[in-house]
């Protein structure tokens, strides 16, 4: 593990995954590695226990990780990983809790209908892993989240030695990460920008898409979340 982040979701780290796969950080572990990992799911079941994981194992072959839930331990993942550098993803405040609102908040969770079991045990794990165990679960509480989105931030760089830390937006490009990490900057290769909020409930459709789920079924109504997050 050569970079460890400690962003908390949202705050541009599906961008940042595909830019350090880009250069040569790869692969880079983001919550759609739970998805498609889902022998992972009781690892991190366990970790919100405060029970032992094997951390080397859990990311055996992985080079970096960004968003939650291993930015819920980066502290833990410092220790196992001394040299590695840590990466803080920061966004405006405002904006970070209206899309975090819209997209993973209001997700499978808030869906009425009933959900697979091989998509329903991953937002499980982040209801006890973030909202209840970052959040307390007092998310839907706005000037809670985001002053605790600030303190999470202002921890982080309290923490990490300075020379081991980039405090980073994702809207900076290639420049300062690329100094940070002493790597060249890819020529003719624009910095990714993805899993805006559109973008984000486009995935979600076509993952539900592609499972037996009331949503296939044109007389259903679509999930209330795609509905707000849409308007």
């Amino acid at each position: 593990m050569k970079i460890i982040g400690a962003g908390f979701g949202r705050t541009g780290t599906m961008s940042l995954k595909v830019a350090l796969e880009e250069l040569g950080y790869g692969p880079c572990y983001h919550m759609v590695e739970v998805f498609e990992n889902p022998a992972h799911i009781e690892l991190w079941n366990a970790a919100a226990h405060g029970d032992f994981v094997d951390w080397k194992k859990l990311f055996a072959g992985y080079k970096a990780t960004v968003d939650w839930p291993a930015a819920a331990f980066y502290k833990e993942l410092m220790e196992v990983y001394p040299e590695a550098k840590v990466l803080l993803t920061v966004r405006d405040p405002e904006q970070w809790y209206e899309s975090t609102k819209n997209t993973i908040y209001s997700g499978p969770r808030q869906v009425s209908t009933p959900i697979p079991a091989a998509i329903s045990r991953p937002p499980q794990m982040i209801e006890q892993l973030v909202w209840e165990g970052t959040f307390g679960g007092n998310f839907e509480d706005r000037q809670y989240a985001i002053e605790l989105f600030k303190r999470h931030n202002k921890e982080v760089k309290e923490y990490v030695p300075s020379g081991r830390l980039l405090v980073y937006e994702v809207k900076e490009g290639w420049g300062p990460l690329c100094e940070f990490l002493r790597v060249k900057v890819p020529k003719d290769k624009p910095f990714p920008h993805l899993n805006d909020t559109e973008s984000f409930l486009r995935m979600m459709r076509e993952r539900l898409q592609t499972m037996d789920h009331p949503i296939n079924d044109p007389q259903r109504a679509e999930p209330r979340f795609m509905k707000e997050a849409s308007e």
